[in-house]
């Protein structure tokens, strides 16, 4: 009798236990939950989650409370280009890396727009790392109204929750340029990889992102070799947050979406729900190929919205151009160079552009006069690196009136 008393005692336990932990996995009483964020890890489903991200993550909406549209029309796109020894057309491109969207503008008119596998002109697109040029922009903003004296400030003089930590000690400068010196492994599929920890303590366990980066040592000097580590982009969020009192969402609002009149409504991504939620900053932008578009016409534009200089005159040359011989295109990271939180391609010639995770991209070709807006759910994005450079730049010498005019 005793030992049925146990057994039945160690199996009310395990009812218990499995109860429980069901209850945290699913968590009936809430929108998000780790069985949601569990959707994220199926590579079958990115082209969906990619679009619904508001469904597997809190969120603040980032309202466009001034819209105006894109002048111009979509016409149809016939770009064809050599990859592998072979004839690829753009057709086969967008179809074999399971493309969103593509938003093509030319002399800051619509010249071609087109959505794939369930996306349309209204689907807020996650941005994962195309959030960064974003936080960068916000921070040169900043350094136009004043509320930064100087980029070799220190992020602790901004944002005290790093104070006395590595990070707080970094300049915005090498923040910026990806070079803080720390020792953080970004690698997404690596078994020591620090990104993964930090993107389940954040989003399963809700844990504050403030607090896990503040924690992150440095083993080198900042300022000597280019090093992408998103935590960098994060403390810039929290530099903004700490200059503007508000949360990422707000200021994005603020500074971005009222002033460039962007068409739609967009979402930032957080950690939890309610008062002590942190956006994600190197990440988790969600809005329109079309607003992303005309982001990058205003870096087309040098800074300046309806005649008015919203960035510091040279910053847009600074952020798009190796500030150092580490970041030109070297074979630490081939194919692309890296300025303060934006790419370029090998050989760029006024060429450059925003990149994310799975496919997400933003290319700014300012001799041609052309924006390119392309978002993916691509598992194989990686791979699929340089033939996507390719495509980019034929899109735009396609499309550019330089062509039209014979000076290719």
């Amino acid at each position: 009798m005793m030992v049925l008393r146990i057994l039945g005692g160690i199996l009310l336990a395990v009812v218990v236990a499995v109860t429980a932990a069901a209850a945290w996995f699913f968590r009936p009483w809430s929108d998000y939950s780790p069985a949601e964020i569990q959707r994220l890890s199926d590579p079958a489903r990115y082209t969906d989650t990619f679009q619904t991200m508001d469904s597997i993550f809190p969120y603040r909406t980032i309202e466009a409370t001034e819209p105006d549209s894109l002048e111009g029309a979509s016409q149809p796109l016939d770009v064809t280009y050599e990859w592998g020894g072979e004839t690829r057309t753009l057709e086969q491109y967008l179809d074999e890396s399971r493309s969103l969207a593509l938003v093509v503008l030319r002399d800051g008119e619509l010249v071609h727009e087109r959505y794939m596998n369930g996306a349309n002109a209204g689907t807020r697109l996650t941005s994962w790392s195309v959030a960064k040029s974003f936080v960068a922009t916000m921070i040169a903003m900043a350094l136009e109204e004043g509320r930064i004296g100087s980029l070799d400030q220190l992020a602790q003089e901004f944002a005290p929750q790093y104070a006395g930590s590595p990070m707080g000690e970094t300049s915005l400068r090498h923040l910026l340029m990806m070079s803080a010196g720390v020792d953080f492994n970004e690698d997404y599929s690596g078994p020591d990889s620090d990104i993964r920890p930090l993107f389940f303590n954040t989003f399963i366990l809700g844990r504050s992102v403030d607090e896990q980066i503040a924690g992150i040592e440095r083993n080198r000097e900042p300022g000597q070799d280019l090093h992408y580590t998103s935590p960098n982009t994060h403390v810039l969020g929290a530099v903004l947050r700490g200059i503007y009192g508000e949360n990422l969402a707000a200021i994005t609002q603020q500074e971005i979406w009222t002033p460039l009149h962007m068409s739609s409504d967009a979402y930032w991504s957080q950690n939890i729900e309610g008062d002590r939620a942190e956006a994600i900053g190197y990440c988790c932008l969600n809005a329109t190929a079309r607003d992303y578009a005309r982001f990058g016409q205003f870096y087309l534009q040098d800074g300046i919205w309806d005649g008015e200089r919203l960035l510091p005159e040279g910053w847009v040359e600074m952020a798009t151009t190796p500030n150092a011989p580490f970041q030109e295109p070297n074979e630490t990271i081939p194919l692309r160079g890296y300025g303060l939180h934006w790419w370029m391609p090998e050989n760029y010639d006024g060429e450059y552009f925003a990149a994310g995770v799975y496919g997400q991209y933003i290319w700014v070709d300012e001799r041609r006069g052309v924006v390119i807006a392309r978002f993916a759910g691509d598992p194989d994005w990686g791979a699929r690196t340089g033939e996507t450079l390719t495509a980019l730049r034929a899109i735009a010498e396609t499309v550019s009136p330089l062509a039209e005019r014979g000076d290719e």
